[in-house]
């Protein structure tokens, strides 16, 4: 078992089994997670790490709206792009070949590959980039720009349809990063 798997099975260890909890909704609270990961409780930024850490344990997203959930309550929370930032990546050698290993700010690891694809979206009026890679429960991590940086260090240039990409590989998969114009 590789270092990651072995970090990832710690982590699933410490996640409660959300999917089959199946409370009721008791309405939804202040609770704001912001684009660059931080947390806020009615208008407050939660400073601990160890708080954020737990309530990020119990996050659920259902019809594209995001809950915390226990066995017997369930609160609807507002996030403004995705829940997660992913602050590190690491390039590993593992069982299926290179992996890249992604750790949040929240303390989750996750290998990229065919359970956790990475995709890019381009903001159609300025062009930036903005990089996810699937988490768990259908939710997301925005890939941090410096982060981004290291995969664009480490991706390599291959024809797509036609058009050339940046692309990088993890577990056997390719993703493109985006395509090279001249």
């Amino acid at each position: 078992m590789t270092a990651a798997s072995k970090e990832i099975q710690a982590q699933g260890e410490q996640l409660p089994p959300l999917e089959k909890w199946n409370p009721e909704f008791c309405g939804d609270i202040d609770m704001h997670i912001k684009r660059d990961g931080s947390w806020f409780y009615n208008g407050t930024p939660i400073g601990r790490p160890a708080m954020v850490k737990l309530f990020s344990r119990v996050l659920w997203k259902e019809e594209g709206k995001y809950f915390l959930k226990t066995p017997v309550e369930k609160v609807g929370i507002e996030v403004d792009d995705v829940p997660f930032l992913m602050i590190a990546v690491e390039q590993r050698e593992g069982e299926q070949g290179t992996e890249l290993v992604f750790t949040s700010k929240t303390d989750d690891v996750v290998v990229a590959g065919v359970e956790h694809p990475i995709r890019v979206e381009h903001c159609a009026d300025t062009g930036e980039p903005s990089p996810y890679i699937a988490v768990r429960f259908g939710m997301e991590g925005l890939i941090a720009r410096n982060v981004f940086y290291e995969l664009v260090e480490l991706a390599e240039e291959r024809e797509i349809d036609g058009a050339a990409h940046l692309v990088i590989e993890s577990q056997g998969e390719l993703f493109s990063l985006g395509t090279l114009t001249e």
